[in-house]
């Protein structure tokens, strides 16, 4: 059977009701066409040197890519060839077949003599089926067969494999491998009378027999037994791919010992599944269910897998935490049938035809008409001198295209490869490792609000993994919500002393803000150093700390000083409210542990030059105030004082919520308001001092509780002759200890509502509480703070300046009560520093002697013992 029959493809492929792509680039260059217009090209292997197509024929054959002439042909399959798969390193072609004919087999040829080598016979030889998909594992010299029975198989060759082969023929006193008989194919003419065996000799010789198609009897295989996995799938096994990917263009990296590899197959039941590769076999580890039909091709990129399907999506999912990232629509309905990664570009090839190009960030860049007919099949191949890549497509209009591509290797997807470099490299090419570091990490604009970085995001929370494992941590991804940025989850494991170590989680953010261009001296998301400053949009927040506490980490552990275990979790929507935070620790919390202590780095100093420690945040309560008429906005000049307007209501309402002397009318509001002690006011006499500020604006600031109104919205166009239907308000609130968050909210909406009802109008008022923060206040007395205040004094000599912030970090109050122990903050930048601004920047110096202040921390820490249970 051919693929096309199995897949029921339309010849046509014009079953797409999405508009038209507007290509943002122009296609690729056509370099040239190869092919016979009577043969559909199912399958497409390339090296330098040459293009292998596989086809409905029996023969594959082999262009020179110099020349782009047809060369040979390899003889020997009777069937379709529909797949192929190289082991360059071996200088080896595998194909497999199927199709109408008998031949359900593997052959592997030589790429230099084009003379077979192997020939595989998978374990029920027919009744596998056709033989779909190939992948090749380089490091246990492997070959992984997808079958039609819905089978997985596998053959090693690495060579105590194949002598273990021999060993078994010989030993069943054979010196040639066994088939099962047949009942039919290898029957005798009925008058013989004569059992079925398999001397019958029912085979049609070919006239591939005389060009060397049959070889020796050792080079027969029979794959065994214990080399299959039964229903794999329950469905046909239409595609599969290494992890981490060895093919041209998805970023592999050299092999290195001890790396563990895994097998992604595609399937005819919707669904995507991660094998862990051993010498000995697969284990299953994971399956994506995709929803959208079969699986019809895979292709992976770092810690990414994209698989093609039926209906015209291609699924983006996350290998690290086994997620879906995003879904692409290509074109709705119609089969993506062929995948192709060139550095950050992915190539769609779909079943009208048409190849499209994505971006990383999911944007189509490209999209043309490259055949006509279906696209089946697809590679990238780059010249013997690597100076030149091209994709190379094959549809069944039986042509074979060459398609000239430029890599375009953007930030994000670099910064990933280059992690490898992180240490070997930075001390003698690029600085410091942690000035290093940053500036890849900065080159990433892991912008959460914006949707169009939400892949940024993920690679930022990708490179972060990474680098934190190359800096001595066991680290992982944790998923949050659907198409939501992972935690970073790394662990520094110190050296066990004769008491229990302590375990510190340090929390920080991945994420940033949007920096548009303006206003900014230099690129924002390539780091610049000018006059002891570093400047980048994340440099101070929160990058540059979280860096600096992962080398002060790194730099004990190498010194095998490091006498706590030093938890990392970063998190990558902080500036957008941190988004299924809470939920992703609840579920992971047994992967974190115990905790003894918290540790944050996420605000500045007070001033210039004095170092501070941060010990209280004020809480705060987002809500959204609507008021709406229930009918369509109206003409001004029409119903212009006939029509009770929500915007009248809106600001009558807004005026009820803050009294005389610009206090909070809300009732009882300032009932549970902690009040200020001697104590503290003597410290907000020394910061006044030192920042030449009233203590009463400090303590305005920090200490009390405040609302704001951020912005007023209505319906309609907005212009000055249109009354609008619909008025929408965004109200906070910011607590202080002690007021009760959740009281706090509820009588916001009292309030509201309660003063609402009183106007007796014939609008509609919804008022809703969209996201929240308690108040955190730190324990001055208690160990953990004093032994971070000693480690500030020792690298500053001075002491340092108790502050509190008067904005809010709603994951501090929360990791407290959900580990139950103290949190500490120690913010590394300068009151100048410009953070959520234009020019944002950290001092060279801060930077550094806040990672020798962590050390110290750390190093006093190790003596502390956990507060009891």
């Amino acid at each position: 059977m051919s693929l096309s029959t199995h897949l029921d493809i339309p010849r046509d492929g014009q079953a797409s009701v999405s508009r038209p792509i507007r290509s943002a680039a122009p296609p690729p260059r056509l370099l040239h066409s190869l092919g016979d217009e009577n043969k559909s090209v199912l399958s497409l292997m390339a090296n330098a040197d040459h293009i292998f197509t596989g086809g409905q024929g029996q023969d594959i054959s082999v262009w020179d890519r110099h020349t782009f002439t047809h060369k040979t042909s390899l003889r020997g399959h009777t069937g379709s060839i529909l797949a192929l798969e190289l082991a360059e390193e071996k200088c080896w072609l595998f194909s497999a077949s199927g199709g109408s004919s008998r031949d359900s087999t593997v052959r592997v040829w030589s790429t230099v003599t084009f003379l077979p080598v192997y020939i595989l016979n998978p374990y029920l030889e027919t009744g596998a089926g056709d033989l779909f998909s190939l992948a090749w594992n380089p490091a246990m010299q492997i070959i992984y067969i997808g079958c039609q029975n819905t089978s997985l198989q596998w053959q090693g060759f690495c060579k105590l494999l194949l002598d273990r082969r021999a060993e078994e023929q010989c030993g069943s006193g054979t010196s040639t491998p066994t088939r099962k008989v047949h009942k039919f194919f290898d029957s005798y003419p009925q008058y013989t009378h004569r059992p079925a065996d398999l001397q019958a000799n029912n085979f049609s010789i070919s006239p591939s027999t005389s060009q060397g198609a049959f070889v020796g009897a050792n080079s027969l295989i029979n794959i065994p037994a214990t080399n299959v996995i039964d229903s794999a799938h329950f469905g046909y096994i239409y595609c599969m791919a290494l992890l981490p990917s060895t093919r041209e263009g998805t970023g592999h990296l050299a092999q290195k010992p001890g790396q563990s590899y895994y097998l992604v197959t595609g399937s005819g039941d919707e669904t995507v599944k991660i094998w862990r590769c051993s010498p000995s076999g697969l284990k299953m580890m994971h399956s994506f269910d995709c929803q959208h039909g079969a699986v019809l091709s895979i292709v992976a990129s770092g810690e990414t897998i994209y698989a093609g399907c039926q209906d015209g999506h291609v699924k983006v999912l996350d290998f690290e935490t086994r997620t879906l990232v995003r879904s692409i629509i290509v074109q709705e309905n119609v089969d993506v049938l062929s995948l192709s990664i060139m550095q950050s570009d992915l190539y769609t090839c779909s079943a009208n035809g048409h190849i499209h190009r994505w971006s990383s960030s999911f944007d189509c860049t490209a999209s043309w008409p490259a055949h006509d007919g279906i696209v089946l099949s697809s590679v990238v191949s780059c010249s013997s001198d690597r100076k030149s890549f091209c994709l190379i497509t094959g549809a069944n209009d039986g042509f074979v295209k060459v398609w000239a591509i430029i890599p375009k290797v953007e930030n994000n997807i670099s910064q990933i490869r280059e992690v490898s470099t992180l240490i070997s490299d930075s001390d003698t090419i690029q600085g410091d490792t942690m000035t290093y570091a940053l500036s890849k990490f900065v080159s990433i604009p892991s912008v959460s609000g914006d949707p169009s970085h939400r892949e940024d995001c993920r690679q930022a929370a990708i490179w972060l993994k990474k680098g934190l494992d190359q800096l001595g941590a066991q680290s992982t991804l944790l998923p949050t919500h659907e198409a939501g940025s992972p935690l970073v989850l790394g662990t520094f494991c110190g050296t066990q002393g004769k008491h229990p170590k302590p375990r510190i989680l340090f929390y920080g953010h991945y994420d940033v803000i949007p920096a548009p261009p303006e206003g900014w001296d230099t690129d924002p998301f390539i780091v610049s150093g000018r006059n002891g400053y570093l400047y980048g949009r994340g440099v101070t927040d929160d990058k540059g700390p979280i860096m600096a506490v992962a080398c002060a980490a790194a730099e004990l552990l190498q010194n095998r000083a490091l006498g706590v275990d030093l938890v990392f979790l970063i998190e990558g929507e902080e500036e957008t409210g941190s988004t299924g935070f809470v939920d992703a620790i609840k579920k992971h919390k047994h992967l974190i542990g115990n905790i003894d202590a918290i540790l944050l780095s996420n605000s500045t100093w007070i001033s210039e030059h004095h170092p501070c420690i941060t010990y209280g945040l004020r809480g705060v309560v987002h809500s959204t105030v609507e008021i709406a008429s229930g009918v369509p906005d109206l003409h001004s000049g029409v119903e212009g004082g006939a029509a009770p307007e929500p915007m009248f209501d809106m600001i009558r309402l807004l005026a009820t919520l803050m009294g005389g002397e610009g206090k909070v009318a809300i009732p009882d509001f300032y009932n549970r308001v902690r009040h200020q002690t001697e104590a503290e006011k003597q410290l907000y006499d020394v910061l006044s001092n030192v920042t030449q500020r009233p203590g009463s604006v400090l303590s305005s600031r920090w200490s009390e509780p405040s609302l704001t109104i951020h912005n007023i919205d209505v319906s309609g166009p907005k212009n000055s002759t249109v009354i609008p239907g619909k008025v929408t308000a965004k109200v906070s609130l910011r607590i202080v200890p002690d007021q009760d968050l959740g009281t706090i909210a509820q009588s916001l909406v009292d309030h509201l509502k309660g003063s609402f009802d009183k106007f007796r109008s014939p609008n509609q008022l919804s008022v809703s509480i969209d996201r929240t923060a308690d108040w955190w206040l730190g324990n001055l007395d208690g160990p953990w703070f004093k032994a971070l205040n000693a480690a500030v004094y020792d690298e500053w000599n001075v002491e340092p300046l108790l502050i509190r912030e008067g904005g809010s970090i709603p994951s501090i109050p929360y990791l407290e009560k959900e580990f139950g122990c103290p949190a500490l903050h120690l913010p590394l930048g300068q009151s100048t520093d410009q953070a959520h601004l234009p020019n944002e920047r950290i001092s060279l110096n801060n930077l550094s002697r806040g990672k020798s202040v962590i050390k110290r921390f750390l190093s006093i820490a190790t003596n502390l013992h956990a507060p009891p249970e």
